[in-house]
């Protein structure tokens, strides 16, 4: 695994594209999954974009569930065939997990859940969050992804949470 569990989690929770954000991070989250082996992290968007395009149909076919797959095509779609990306991949039990980033881990282009034909996926077990500052007024949306980015550096470099002089 190139990037930290709890820093993927945090990332995916940021990514406000991913409609079941909530529900990925926490599986990446749960104590049953583990980083599973990943001969090739090293990828490219069109690469991904065609996988995961094959997968979108088998899925439908086969009836299976999967959670982030829609934004992900989206996002996959949206970026330049040859865009480098990393895959990171989890598994617990029959349920798998890729995620998608640049390679730092804190700005996530998509992420998938998914199982085998016929299951339900795993309910997402309820994370205890820190509580959010109250605002005054709401900043914009890319705005907010700014300091995402910084805050995720910071944390990755642990600067983060220092203490204080």
């Amino acid at each position: 695994m190139l990037v930290a569990r709890r820093q993927l989690a945090a990332s995916i929770r940021a990514a406000a594209h991913i409609v079941d954000r909530e529900t990925i991070a926490s599986f990446i989250l749960d104590e049953a999954t583990e980083a599973s082996l990943n001969p090739f992290p090293q990828t490219t968007a069109g690469a991904q974009g065609h996988i995961w395009a094959g997968h979108s149909f088998d899925f439908r076919a086969s009836q299976i569930e999967a959670l982030g797959l829609a934004c992900l095509l989206k996002a996959l779609g949206s970026l330049a065939g040859d865009e480098p990306l990393v895959q990171e991949i989890f598994r617990s039990g029959p349920y798998r997990a890729y995620v998608y980033h640049p390679g730092d881990g804190c700005q996530i282009i998509g992420a998938v859940v998914y199982g085998r034909a016929g299951m339900a996926l795993p309910v997402a077990k309820a994370v205890p969050r820190r509580r959010p500052l109250r605002r005054s007024h709401w900043a914009h949306p890319q705005q907010l992804d700014l300091f995402a980015r910084v805050a995720c550096a910071a944390e990755r470099t642990g600067q983060y949470g220092a203490s204080k002089s």
